[in-house]
């Protein structure tokens, strides 16, 4: 009986919440009293469109409704015929002064320094008005759609007004997210639709590899190279499995690289400089340590311990620039709070051990110093240890 009353508990919860989310769409009153046979609730920034299509000849009557919209603030909805993005989109722009007003236009978005300047669009808008009625602004428009299409990518926004004029709109989720597609005839919607949907992947793809090789491999093949040589047994194994570790990262990090280049291209006029500062520096320091590995002096060289200590000095560097640009990177996708917590854990794991290893390195380098110092006692000063239980004659 228990369950059963938990079933129909939560039955009646969701049709409250599928109701609610349908009155908002379907049973919005406008105040002109408008009915549009379709509408759609837009994934993010609290966003409506609704629309009436008409075949007989290619037009389309919509009302774009963003809600929540305080004074000072803009908000556009825009068709992009022949790409994804804001470069390109045709858009209906409502600007809402401090006093309230409404100033409704369209802009022609030819590139992300030109920003929604008043212009004609590449199609018909034989009507156009806005409003703002409690908090909502709505744009109404008559779209002569072009080349006699129905499905278009689409794109709206939501910015500051400064001045008078459009300022850039955030750059968190929301916003960079606030790309689909819209089928005027099916009434079918996409969130992240074509290239925006391939830029939000190829932006997770930059994280991961990025995360993976600067943030936790290199780190990891550190600790090899300084705590796996102590013991005895993994000589030279230490030296190869530290190789293969690092190898690997730059590699993976390469990758990474150069989808953040092809990032950077494909979204002129949105720039991280830090991060991409760093970027660069990583990959300039990792190749100067891939070359640096070629030119590597023998143990017994005389220029040897200066080869160690810029080798380790980079490294460290690099390790130090990687953590702190994987954060910077999870700054800028802001996705869930797991995935920063996860890293964290990460790095508190690894930070543990290291710990532990280094204390137990220092408790074995410390032992075999002492047994050589007895050693060498014992047998007249024949042999000295190096720290890690070798013995170097020393005779003539």
């Amino acid at each position: 009986m228990g369950k059963i009353l938990h079933l129909l508990f939560f039955i009646l919860i969701s049709n409250s919440i599928i109701s609610s989310s349908a009155q908002d769409c379907r049973s919005y009153s406008f105040t002109n009293n408008a009915i549009y046979a379709t509408c759609i609730s837009l994934p993010v920034q609290n966003s409506h469109l609704h629309w009436n299509y008409h075949p007989t000849n290619g037009t389309v009557d919509i009302a774009y409704r963003h809600t929540g919209v305080s004074t000072s603030q803009w908000v556009a909805w825009a068709l992009n015929v022949n790409g994804n993005g804001m470069v390109g989109a045709q858009a209906l722009v409502a600007l809402v002064g401090s006093n309230g007003s409404v100033q409704v236009y369209t802009s022609s978005v030819s590139g992300y320094n030109t920003g929604l300047q008043q212009s004609s669009l590449s199609f018909d808008v034989p009507l156009l008005r806005a409003e703002r009625v409690n908090g909502d602004v709505v744009i109404y428009a008559t779209l002569v759609l072009p080349g006699g299409g129905t499905n278009f990518n689409q794109v709206w926004q939501m910015g500051p007004v400064s001045n008078g004029a459009p300022g850039a709109h955030a750059l968190n989720p929301e916003n960079r997210n606030s790309v689909g597609t819209v089928d005027f005839v099916t009434g079918q919607a996409g969130a992240g639709g074509g290239v925006g949907g391939s830029l939000l992947h190829r932006r997770n793809t930059h994280g991961v590899l990025n995360a993976v090789s600067w943030g936790v491999l290199m780190p990891m093949g550190a600790m090899v190279a300084r705590y796996l040589k102590v013991f005895k047994v993994a000589h030279p194994a230490w030296f190869y499995i530290h190789v293969a570790i690092q190898a690997t990262a730059y590699g993976i990090g390469v990758a990474g690289w150069g989808t953040g280049l092809k990032l950077g291209s494909d979204s002129e006029g949105i720039k991280y400089t830090s991060h991409r500062n760093i970027g660069i520096t990583l990959f300039a320091l990792g190749t100067l340590q891939v070359f640096a590995l070629l030119l590597r002096p023998k143990p017994d060289h005389k220029y040897r311990i200066y080869w160690n200590i810029y080798h380790a000095g980079v490294g460290y560097a690099v390790i130090s620039l990687g953590i702190t640009n994987v954060f910077k990177g999870l700054d800028i996708l802001d996705p869930e709070k797991k995935w920063k917590h996860a890293y964290i854990g990460v790095l508190i794991s690894l930070a543990a051990i290291a710990v532990l290893l280094e204390a137990f390195t220092w408790f074995i380098v410390l032992k075999r110093k002492n047994e050589d110092k007895q050693e060498g006692h014992a047998g007249n000063g024949a042999y000295a240890s190096n720290g890690y239980g070798h013995g170097q004659n020393q005779a003539a």
